[in-house]
């Protein structure tokens, strides 16, 4: 359903990793990225990596590839990956969704009230922008 819903309302070819890859090291090395300014494109990496490609990107060799493919020095790969510190700030963030509610992956939040979880039809997007831009529309007109 997800796929073809991809393909259709977004023209986005999807061919997903295995079920039950766990993110976890890919968001500990996403860390380390961050602090090598190369945050971002190591996500978009293994994005495409997981759900272009059909990788594992809880497996250590297909983040390893990753990283150097964004160019990440992996010299001291295992130790970035066991690292407290990155570890600790990875927990944070999951800490940080739970507190607000967010249960699965995407997740959106618009104009600080609207949370919408999970892969969503355009439509819904779409519903939920309008009645931002329709709130703000009324919240201009009162205060005027």
């Amino acid at each position: 359903m997800l796929q073809r819903r991809a393909r259709e309302q977004y023209g986005l070819q999807m061919n997903p990793g295995p079920l039950g890859t766990t993110s976890r090291p890919a968001l500990v090395l996403e860390k380390y990225a961050q602090t090598q300014g190369k945050g971002a494109a190591f996500h978009v990496a293994a994005m495409r990596a997981y759900w272009e490609q059909c990788k594992d990107i809880g497996d250590k060799e297909v983040l390893r590839a990753v990283a150097e493919e964004v160019g990440l020095n992996t010299k001291d790969f295992e130790q970035i990956l066991a690292s407290e510190g990155f570890n600790e700030q990875v927990h944070a963030d999951v800490e940080m969704a739970h507190a607000y509610g967010l249960t699965g992956v995407p997740a959106l939040i618009f104009a600080d009230r609207y949370l919408v979880v999970g892969a969503q039809p355009y439509q819904v997007l779409k519903q939920v922008v309008e009645r931002v831009i329709e709130e703000e529309k009324g919240g201009r007109g009162e205060r005027a």
